[in-house]
């Protein structure tokens, strides 16, 4: 089981708008906190589904912390 970090933010229409970083392109949305989250779900099963059908594994992406004073 992989973990993915999923942000989300109320887009301007009222509805929450969910992205993955990891993986460029991949957003979805919905009317609820709990619908963006199983959107974005599918989405990403989507696109790993595809990827590894394409024989394109997805890489853990490196996260670094940046200091702001």
């Amino acid at each position: 089981m992989k973990q993915f970090v999923v942000t989300l933010t109320p887009g301007e229409d009222g509805y929450i708008v969910a992205e993955c970083p990891s993986l460029p392109g991949c957003v979805s949305q919905g009317k609820t906190k709990d619908e963006a989250l199983q959107n974005i779900k599918e989405a990403i099963e989507g696109i790993l589904e595809v990827r590894r059908g394409m024989n394109n594994p997805i890489a853990p992406p490196e996260v670094r912390f940046i200091e702001i004073a």
